[in-house]
C-alpha cells in the first residue's frame, strides 16, 4: 500500500484509535497477528496478517459496511482504487521458513 507524502503521523494517530467494531469484525474473519510496516524512504505500507481459512481484510470483493467506512476515511491520505480500498499489491513468497 502507498502512504500519501506528508501523512505519517496521521496515519498513525488513526490506527492507534481503530474501531472496536473493525477489530472485532477483522479478527471474525479469521485474521490474526496483523502487522503494518511503513519504508519511511518510499512510503511504502507492507501489511502482514496471518489468516484462517479463506478471509482477509484485503479483500475487496465481500466488503462489509464497517470496511467500506474505514476505506473512506483513510482514502485521504492512502492511494486509493476507485472504490476507497487501498492500492495493493500481490507479493509472491519466495521463501518461508518454520
Amino acid at each position: 500500500m502507498y502512504l500519501k507524502a506528508g501523512y505519517e503521523k496521521e496515519y498513525e494517530r488513526r490506527h492507534a484509535a481503530i474501531w472496536p467494531e473493525l477489530v472485532k469484525m477483522i479478527h471474525e474473519a479469521g485474521v490474526k497477528n496483523y502487522s503494518i510496516f511503513w519504508d519511511k524512504d518510499t512510503n511504502l505500507l507492507f501489511a502482514y496478517q496471518e489468516c484462517e481459512g479463506e478471509g482477509s481484510s484485503q479483500d475487496t470483493d465481500h466488503v462489509d459496511p464497517i470496511t467500506q467506512k474505514w476505506w473512506d476515511m483513510m482514502a485521504d491520505i492512502m492511494e486509493t482504487n476507485a472504490d476507497h480500498s487501498p492500492v495493493t499489491i500481490p507479493l509472491q513468497e519466495v521463501f518461508h521458513l518454520d
